[in-house]
């Protein structure tokens, strides 16, 4: 059976682009970042002993459709011809994916997300990034706070005003669903925020945590449901900054799109 069919089997599509869940206008970063969101799900690691097996299998074929859409030229003959070299070197049969996968992403602690949030928010690359999900998600306000990294319903007003003077500049289009978004898509968010923070009120008391620990031993008690949230924005920092997460020196978002 081939890659295609593979994914058909594993996960409904035979598209490369929707099994990472990435547009197939994605850039090089945007792919790597879709595949470890994806991996982390099915990881081998996390899956009960009875789905271990399964879970194994979908891991396998994630890591070929990465290999796949991260080599420019395998990337390029999927796109015009709708096909994957199953002999060439990115499929070959003796990989092992779960080294591969290592090898992309290292381990990242809660103090290097703590560190990491008060360097980025406000600064010129959170800038260029919000600007970027807006033009890709085409002023999509739930998909543009999802995609930033570190934000938070909190941040709502703040990313708005941020888009806005990017609108009113002539920086980025001025999308519909952007500026005429409906009062019910607004509630929505505000209500998922709402329950979102009441949940963590909740696992706090039940956890009795307190003192200035609280972050970190929520994040390391967390039940599986909590515990998801944390693995979305892990995949989302791993896979922005992968190995150079702890060189110093990170490019902004502004400048990595100048090359």
């Amino acid at each position: 059976m081939g890659l295609l069919e593979q994914c058909e089997a594993a996960f409904g599509t035979a598209d490369l682009y929707h099994v990472l869940g990435v547009r197939r206008e994605a850039s090089p970063q945007e792919i790597r970042r879709g595949y470890h969101r994806a991996s982390l799900r099915v990881h081998p690691d996390r899956a009960e002993p009875d789905a271990k097996e399964e879970a194994t299998r979908r891991f396998q074929i994630l890591g070929k459709a990465y290999a796949v859409l991260s080599d420019a030229e395998q990337r390029a003959v999927y796109d015009e011809q709708g096909m994957v070299d199953e002999e060439g070197e990115a499929l070959r049969g003796e990989r092992d994916w779960e080294e591969y996968w290592r090898l992309l992403f290292k381990k990242i602690t809660v103090k290097d997300i703590e560190d990491f949030e008060k360097n980025y928010k406000d600064s010129e690359e959170e800038l260029a990034d919000i600007k970027a999900a807006y033009v890709d998600f085409e002023g999509d306000l739930d998909r543009i706070m999802e995609s930033v990294l570190c934000v938070t319903y909190a941040d709502e007003p703040r990313i708005r005003s941020i888009i806005e003077k990017a609108i009113d500049s002539g920086e980025v289009p001025s999308y519909k669903a952007f500026v005429k978004e409906s009062k019910q898509k607004k509630n929505a968010r505000k209500r998922r925020a709402e329950k979102e923070a009441k949940d963590a009120e909740k696992a706090k008391e039940e956890l009795g945590l307190g003192g200035e620990d609280d972050l970190k031993a929520l994040i390391e008690s967390r039940n599986k449901d909590r515990k998801k949230e944390m693995d979305d924005f892990l995949a989302q920092l791993e896979a922005k900054y992968g190995n150079n997460a702890k060189k110093g020196g990170k490019k902004t978002a502004a400048n990595k799109r100048k090359k």
